[in-house]
């Protein structure tokens, strides 16, 4: 079911590349089904999974061989976090694919790329191989890459071409990194497994010390963390909402979840050493991008911001959790809630950077100055809005707080000044939203805009869908949170584990 939910959506991207006289309507028909038949396939993996102390580490699990000489093989399977990440991903995918978009008459290349990019990014969360896990995560660069340059604004090819060289950078670092983690194992595999049990490195030397840093810096810009974010507000700017959408809530995780993953899991000493440094950064992030967010004028490049000061509080729960002080406890509470954040965010955000889209389509600006009134006008725009702005800045009953709160808990038993200064970024990030907010919503209608239409059929359903799973997140959270401390990244917080 794991291969099939990423050979789907390829298998269809394919399709939709070569049928050259295929409709808009059709186009999309075709992409919505293949995405549907995709997260099905997930939904599956997700009604067999075992949850609990006694599950197995790792559950689903395919392996095909590949390059025996290299320890190369098409390895698949889930544990908990890769579970939740990929079913986010896939709801999220089909949500954005759903969403009206402008294919400036070449729908069945926008719809082809997106089914592209939704098979590899699938590929990277459900991988157990390192080397396939790198090649998808270059992969995923060539997707977002058209989507922006081909279907985006003004200034497209230019953030487009940022972006592209930006992450190629870091993935190169990565790339490095895992060589040299390899080579440093006993036997040549590049089984995550294998690794996760080998802890083939460990301790602060100059080998150590430079492939965790390849690692994080490689991780930091896909995240992205300060000062590697300035790549993400053009990106977000210039692209479409539904690839916005899918950047923020799909993409940027991959940063994140690498680095649970990999440093994490298999060279959690020298992590250790690190992870007070590693949340310094995170701690910087939350500050930056919320200040940073509160001055912007541009609708879209503010929710851009927020994105990095909230993977900012996921970073800052990975180092919490990695370090080797506090009670065993309060570091579990912060890498689920570092996890439960990853999913939250990918729903929150993706919902922001849709109905982002879908007021550049009816207005043709994101200028913020331009906006006003639209309470009247536009009554379901506004609540979404809201739903989502409330649930991003963590207000309780939604699925910001669920994740915000077990992040803040466990680091506040790790580093509490970090965590007590790291809570500023809350009130900020409020702040923000809500005078947004007020300024598009409140006050007299300005004329230019007092024609604008209200949220259609085809809108509200990908935006109610991502809605629901807020709420429902935010009012019964236990669900996701035994699929999320159940498997092989929890294992060194409880031995028993997968055993």
């Amino acid at each position: 079911m794991l291969t099939l939910s990423i050979l789907i959506p390829l298998l269809a991207s394919l399709g939709l590349f070569f049928w050259s006289d295929v409709t808009k309507e059709k186009a999309r028909l075709v992409a919505l089904g293949a995405s549907t038949l995709s997260l099905l396939c997930l939904v599956v993996v997700w009604l067999r999974f075992e949850t609990g102390p006694e599950a197995p580490a790792f559950q689903s699990v395919s392996e095909v061989s590949w390059i025996d000489a290299l320890g190369v093989a098409w390895r698949v399977g889930v544990d908990g976090m890769s579970l939740a990440v990929s079913l986010m991903s896939g709801l999220l995918f089909l949500c954005a694919i759903a969403w009206p978009a402008e294919t400036k008459g070449r729908a069945r290349q926008y719809y082809g790329w997106f089914l592209f990019l939704q098979g590899v990014s699938l590929g990277l969360f459900l991988t157990l191989d390192l080397l396939v896990f790198y090649v998808f995560f270059d992969l995923t660069l060539v997707g977002m890459y058209f989507l922006i340059g081909r279907w985006g604004h003004d200034n497209a090819e230019y953030a487009a071409l940022k972006f592209f060289v930006y992450t190629l950078a870091g993935s190169l670092a990565i790339l490095l990194a895992i060589l040299g983690l390899v080579l440093a194992n006993g036997t040549l595999t590049f089984d995550m497994r294998e690794l996760i049990a080998a802890q083939p490195l460990g301790g602060t030397d100059l080998r150590s010390s430079l492939i965790l840093l390849g690692f994080l810096v490689g991780f930091a810009i896909k995240t992205p963390l300060v000062p590697f974010h300035t790549w993400l507000p053009l990106a977000h700017v210039e692209a479409p909402g539904p690839a916005s959408a899918v950047l923020a809530g799909v993409l940027l995780k991959m940063g994140t979840y690498g680095m649970v993953r990999i440093p994490f899991q298999m060279m959690r000493e020298t992590f250790a050493a690190y992870a007070f440094p590693l949340a310094i950064v995170a701690l910087v992030a939350i500050l930056w991008g919320a200040l940073v967010a509160l001055g912007q004028t541009n609708l879209k490049r503010r929710i851009a911001y927020t994105s990095v000061n909230h993977m900012g509080y996921t970073v800052l729960g990975i180092a919490a959790a990695g370090a080797m002080i506090g009670s065993e406890s309060v570091r579990t509470l912060a890498l689920s809630g570092a996890v439960t954040e990853m999913v939250a965010h990918g729903l929150i955000t993706g919902a922001l950077f849709l109905i982002a889209g879908g007021f550049q389509a009816r207005t043709g600006t994101y200028d913020l100055a331009r906006y006003g009134g639209l309470a009247r006008v536009t009554p379901f725009l506004m609540v979404t809005y809201f739903l989502a702005a409330f649930a991003s800045f963590g207000l309780p009953g939604l699925a910001g707080f669920v994740a915000e709160f077990q992040v803040f808990a466990g680091t506040f038993g790790v580093y509490p000044v970090l965590a007590a200064i790291g809570l500023l970024g809350l009130v900020v990030t409020a702040a923000l939203f809500l005078m947004m907010g007020q300024q598009i919503f409140f006050g007299e209608t300005k004329p230019e805009i007092a024609m604008v239409r209200d949220l259609k059929h085809a809108e509200i359903w990908p935006l109610a869908v991502l809605l629901a799973f807020v709420v429902l997140i935010g009012f019964l959270p236990g669900w996701l949170l035994d699929m999320i401390q159940t498997g092989s990244a929890f294992a060194s917080f409880h031995p028993s584990v997968g055993q």
